[in-house]
């Protein structure tokens, strides 16, 4: 039974009950429903500010369990850094020194790459800095790995052409019995015309006039000429993989210009052509343009006590013959 509300009227002095309105019935409603409204708004507030839901609360967790997984990915990516890093090393140090290749520049292989907009995407989120680190970590290890995969197949192919290369390389020494022969090595010598120490840019053998010069490697003749700046009579090897070699002052030609030669094979005879002051052959090793010692290259055909013996006359300061 609904309860009856009563007011006191002022003018006939009497208790009367309360008639109420549909407006007044709905205005009454309407401040309850708002009032309730705001109770639950400040109730709601209050607790997902101080207090999480079981629905945050599982978010929260999967949060910390992926920032667990990146610091253990990053763990990882440390541990890879240091393998490339390693492996990097032996291909410069080992394999490629094996296979007498110049190492890949550190520029290179830690090349930059990107820029800073490439990782904008990660930016904005609490744990943005976690993520753009991984992500530019892992493309850096990415470069570095095409990088040494570029270098493992460049390897792959110098050791399918080690065989030719070794037979290439001027590993021999170029006229018989030439430890006996050796008269001036490389470096600072007397010129024997100038009397005046200059730069000997390879190595002297003397010998009797017709002697046999043989090829150290196998290659192809690219000159074949009388040359007017003190070589005299002069033919130049081109033995690939970097390597040249020069023989000076011959007195007669046994290749022409575009032969190919293998080692051992008579190029021509020693002579006293040129700038000389007896019959002799001077030879030159060229490695990538630049004259370097011959000496370094007698290890094939050469005992122990011979490739000693070689190295002792070689470093003596005396007078070249050219």
């Amino acid at each position: 039974m609904a309860k009856i509300k009563y007011q006191f009227n002022t003018k006939s002095l009497a208790v009367e009950p309360v008639r109420e309105s549909f407006w007044d019935k709905a205005k009454r409603f309407l401040r309850v429903v708002l009032a309730g409204m705001v109770f639950s708004v400040i109730v709601l507030s209050i607790g997902y500010t101080f207090f999480d839901s079981p629905k945050e609360k599982i978010l929260q967790r999967e949060i910390d369990q992926y920032e667990v997984n990146f610091q253990f990915l990053n763990d990882k990516l440390d541990l890879l850094f240091s393998v490339v890093e390693d492996m990097g090393q032996r291909d410069d140090q080992i394999y490629r020194v094996i296979f007498e290749a110049e190492p890949i520049p550190r520029t290179i292989r830690d090349a930059a790459f990107g820029g800073a907009d490439r990782y904008e995407q990660f930016e904005g989120f609490n744990n943005s800095k976690i993520i753009s680190s991984t992500q530019r970590r892992i493309d850096e290890l990415s470069a570095k790995l095409y990088v040494q995969s570029i270098s493992y197949d460049e390897v792959f192919q110098m050791a399918k052409d080690k065989a030719d290369m070794l037979a290439a390389i001027p590993a021999i020494v170029p006229i018989e019995k030439g430890t006996q022969r050796l008269v001036s090595g490389f470096g600072p010598r007397i010129h024997p015309i100038y009397k005046t120490l200059r730069p000997h840019t390879g190595v002297d053998f003397t010998a009797p006039t017709g002697t046999p010069i043989y090829a150290p490697g196998n290659g192809v003749v690219t000159t074949v000429e009388r040359n007017r700046h003190g070589y005299g009579l002069m033919v130049i090897i081109d033995h690939g993989y970097g390597y040249e070699t020069l023989y000076a002052h011959l007195s007669k030609f046994n290749v022409r210009v575009g032969q190919e030669v293998k080692r051992g094979e008579v190029i021509g005879f020693v002579g006293n052509t040129g700038v000389s002051t007896a019959p002799h052959l001077h030879y030159e090793v060229i490695r990538h343009g630049n004259k370097v010692n011959p000496i370094n290259y007698f290890f094939n055909d050469l005992t122990p006590e011979e490739f000693e013996y070689i190295i002792e006359v070689a470093s003596r300061i005396n007078q070249s013959l050219s």
